[in-house]
């Protein structure tokens, strides 16, 4: 299951860089993009900080925080014998790696550099690609965790998920 929880963390990291990518490139002129009204729409701002800009004068701690995230989830999925696991986990990882990566290597510098946002939530909040597979993969593990499902399934019990969780119901 290791392996799907990189293929997974991959897709996640192209489909965030690609997306911020085309965002640079549409929308660097000030531009919005409106997708639903004022509830979705779309406009590029450069965030420091952590959701809602938190701790903008601190962004090497937010760099150390994603590269300790990266290296706990991937010490957790060697362990990973569930598919419902490995799906939730490979979203956490990509999302921590495409903001690690942002961390250090986007301006204004080396593990100071500004996470790319696009996605304007009814000017609530604006995120991007990654932050949508933290939020999904982050609620997939607190549905497993009240639901009972383990990481490894237990010698002679089935490995099907579905079959796993439906037992606790």
């Amino acid at each position: 299951m290791f392996r799907a929880v990189v293929l997974i963390a991959a897709v996640v990291l192209a489909a965030d860089q690609l997306t911020k990518y085309w965002a640079e490139s549409a929308l660097s002129g000030g531009q919005t993009i409106t997708v639903l009204g004022d509830l979705l729409q779309l406009r590029l701002v450069y965030n420091p900080g952590a959701a809602f800009s938190i701790g903008s004068a601190y962004t090497w701690i937010f760099a150390v925080f994603a590269a300790a995230a990266v290296v706990a989830v991937t010490v957790v999925a060697w362990r990973v014998t569930s598919r419902a696991w490995a799906v939730a986990l490979g979203l956490v990882l990509g999302g921590a790696v495409t903001h690690l990566l942002d961390r250090l290597f986007r301006e204004p510098g080396f593990a100071r550099g500004h996470v790319v946002d696009f996605i304007d939530y009814a000017g609530f909040f604006v995120g991007n690609v990654a932050d949508i597979a933290l939020v999904v993969g982050v609620g997939i593990i607190m549905l497993l965790n009240v639901r009972g499902i383990p990481l490894r399934a237990t010698p002679g019990e089935s490995r099907s998920d579905e079959q796993v969780s439906s037992s606790g119901s």
